[in-house]
């Protein structure tokens, strides 16, 4: 069986999409939970990860003793192991479409992400105006998200951003959260999409463990001293 290892579901984007990847598509996994203390080398999340993943990150895709990390390079392992669950679309421009829009957000919105960490147990509209008025780049990466999925929903057609479940809303998944609970503003078809990704059962069980977890990280929380 896979051995997915993930961290805490509270404040993990990038552990989330993998871990919602496989719960959605219903492929059996194990998981493993690294909870953050801290990102120093001798920290409990640094010396667990030691043997399984040289870059001491997670998340991480382990299969019969074989390790496959960055949430591209696993969900690219787990299309091709289970071609049935057709996890990219099928057309091959779809895909090729869908493939470009998760590298851009692997690689991109940085400012989305500084700005507006993680934090699915934390409703924070009153922050996240103050970065709305604040910080062009933000609007900048939300105004990017809103073109991209405006223009996908609308060509595919559907409630998700190439109609059927891919890859590309298990990406985007942690974008919906934040997007959500930081109440920045977005049209109303983007607010239906968001609403779209958090009713998946897959999207659920992440959010709903995230909720049930109750831990509280300070160096994961910029806007909180509590819970």
């Amino acid at each position: 069986m896979l051995k997915l290892y993930v961290a805490n579901k509270n404040y993990s984007s990038w552990s989330m999409r993998p871990w919602v990847l496989l719960k959605q598509a219903a492929i059996p996994f194990e998981e493993v939970i690294v909870r953050f203390d801290s990102f120093a080398a001798d920290s409990n999340f640094k010396r667990s990860l030691q043997g399984v993943n040289p870059a001491g990150r997670v998340p991480v895709l382990v299969d019969d003793g074989f390790a496959v990390w960055d949430t591209l390079a696993i969900a690219e392992y787990v299309a091709e192991k289970f071609p049935d669950k057709q996890l990219w679309p099928k057309d091959p421009k779809a895909r090729a479409r869908a493939r470009s829009v998760c590298a851009e957000m692997h690689s991109g919105f940085n400012a989305l992400r500084s700005h507006c960490p993680m934090n699915i147990e934390a409703s924070l509209p009153h922050i996240g105006a103050l970065v709305w008025r604040d910080q062009p780049a933000v609007r900048a990466d939300v105004q990017r998200i809103v073109s991209m999925w405006t223009e996908l929903l609308q060509q595919y057609q559907g409630k998700l951003l190439f109609g059927e479940f891919s890859i590309a809303d298990a990406y985007f998944a942690p974008v919906c959260i934040r997007l959500k609970n930081y109440a920045l503003p977005v049209p109303q078809l983007v607010t239906d999409y968001i609403a779209n990704v958090c009713a998946l059962p897959g999207v659920k069980a992440w959010i709903d463990a995230a909720l049930a977890e109750k831990d509280f990280r300070d160096f994961e929380e910029p806007y909180r001293t509590a819970r």
